[in-house]
This record gives C-alpha cells, structure tokens and sequence, in this order.
C-alpha cells in the first residue's frame, strides 16, 4: 500500500517495531495517514510556522504535519521505543524534525523552536489535561505559541468549550476561553485507534488571543476556579470560604450572588473575583 511520503504504513512499522500501545502512558496510536494529515490541516497554514508536537508514537501525525509543510517539527516522546520509527521519519525529512526522548512536562520547546510555534497532537490521555493548563496559564500574555491543535477524549473537549449553566462548564472552559478562542474541529470515533479506546475522541483548535478577554492574575484565578468547582453543588459562599476571610464580601463585589453555584458564573465574573481576592492567595 503506498503513502504520501514512500515511508512504511504505520500498521507495518508498529509491527517492525514492535510498538505495543501501552495503557500506563496512555497511548492510542492513529494508524490512518488520511485522518493524521486532515488533523495537521486543522492548525492552519504550517509552513512559516515551527510545531511542537507531544506524543508522537509511530509517528503518523509526524508524518502528517511534515506532508502538509511544516518548517519544523519538534516531537518529544517519552516512550524510547518509538525513537526507531520517528528516526527515519528524521531520514525521510532532513532538518526539518527533531525527535527529543523526554518528558513534554520537564522541557522548554523555545530552546528548540523559533516563532511562530503551533502546538499540535495526539495528546496522551494521561497528561493532556494538565498540559494544557500548563500552555493556557504562562505568568505572561501573549504565550509562546499561536495556536493549538490537540487531541482529547471527547467529553474533555465538550468541557472546553462549554457555556455557563451546563454542567459541563467548569475549570477547563474558563481557563480556556478567558485566553484563547476554542472549538471543536473534528471528532473521531474508537476504531480510528490502535487499540481502540472505549470512548470517542475529538480535536479541539485553541486561537490565542491578543490579550485575555478580561483581567486577572493566571494563578488566582487557576485556584478559585478549582475551589468552587470541586464542590460545585455548594453556594459559592460555602465553596469557597477557605480562598477568603470575607468571601461573602468579596463576592458582592465582583458582582456575584454568594448563593449561586459555580457553573452559574461566566468568566468575566471569575475574572472580577480573582482581582478582588488576589491579596488574599498566594501567588506561588
């Protein structure tokens, strides 16, 4: 069967290799080279842009990003078993990927990459939500990257782009669509994988934007945020009695009832809330 790119089908090379997914490091792997390069079109035009991507596996998003033209491709993957395949991957494309056997949570990819930076993957499931975070709370605005073009579970991704009053609107929709402007681009039923997950998935399309859409400080907010969503049931006077001595106060002036609950509170009024309680939290 040929490819794109004369480089072996991925089902071949996982079986070269011998590169069974392993569960501990949440690996799904993406084994249509179709469905890879319509992922890699999703982040827009690549090929003025440098792309940092987690959890490359096998490689077939690598393969995909390079196709659709990107300048540069960082990958960094902590299982050592893929380096055989994403090495001649490097061979297939000189200069333009670099393959890091590492930890994507222990790196800085701007000692790698020059701007723009589109961040784009195959999120494994085990860390994608705390990467996230991570990329949507730099102390400083604009972050490194243009945008994000990444994998989730599919009900992560409703979670990032719900609206208030759903109870799916929480920490992960407010930290998204306070800096970026998020939506769902495509979405991918379990046989798309090896091994086929017991749920669906979706990719999600980040735009940072110029500025936060209101002001606050990314930590203040980040922990009121989880404080009143972890007991979302509970009025946020309750919820949230251990951010502030004078909760109730603080509340009235970011413009909240303290008897509402958390989902009931868009993201301007988070954003009010951190700024009348940042003396309050530490910052570290």
């Amino acid at each position: 069967m040929a490819t794109v790119d004369g480089l072996p089908p991925l089902r071949d090379v996982i079986e070269t290799h011998g590169l069974v997914a392993k569960k501990s490091l949440g690996q799904n792997f993406l084994l249509d080279l179709n469905l890879t390069s319509k992922i890699a079109r999703q982040a827009g035009d690549l090929t003025q842009s440098d792309v940092l991507e987690v959890g490359p596996g096998p490689g077939g998003l690598t393969r995909g990003l390079l196709a659709e033209g990107a300048r540069k491709v960082l990958a960094v993957e902590k299982d050592s078993r893929a380096m055989g395949p994403l090495s001649e991957i490097s061979a297939a494309y000189p200069g333009r990927l670099e393959v890091i056997n590492a930890d994507a949570l222990e790196i800085d990819p701007l000692e790698r990459l020059t701007p723009p930076v589109r961040v784009v993957a195959n999120l494994p499931y085990n860390v994608g939500t705390e990467l996230l975070v991570r990329w949507l709370t730099p102390p400083t605005w604009p972050p490194y990257w243009a945008s994000l073009t990444l994998m989730f579970q599919k009900e992560v991704a409703e979670r990032i782009v719900a609206e208030p009053g759903s109870k799916k609107y929480g920490r992960l929709a407010i930290l998204s669509q306070w800096r970026t402007q998020p939506r769902i681009v495509m979405e991918l039923p379990p046989e798309a994988f090896s091994p086929p997950p017991k749920i669906h998935s979706a990719v999600v399309h980040f735009d940072a934007l110029p500025a936060p859409r209101f002001e606050a400080d990314p930590k203040v907010l980040e922990r009121i945020v989880a404080a009143g969503f972890n007991q979302r049931r509970k009025m946020l006077r309750a919820s949230l009695k251990g951010v502030s001595p004078e909760i109730e106060d603080r509340l009235v002036a970011a413009g909240i009832r303290p008897t509402d609950r958390a989902e009931q509170v868009p993201i301007e009024g988070w954003c009010a809330l951190a700024r009348e309680v940042a003396s309050d939290v530490p910052k570290g």
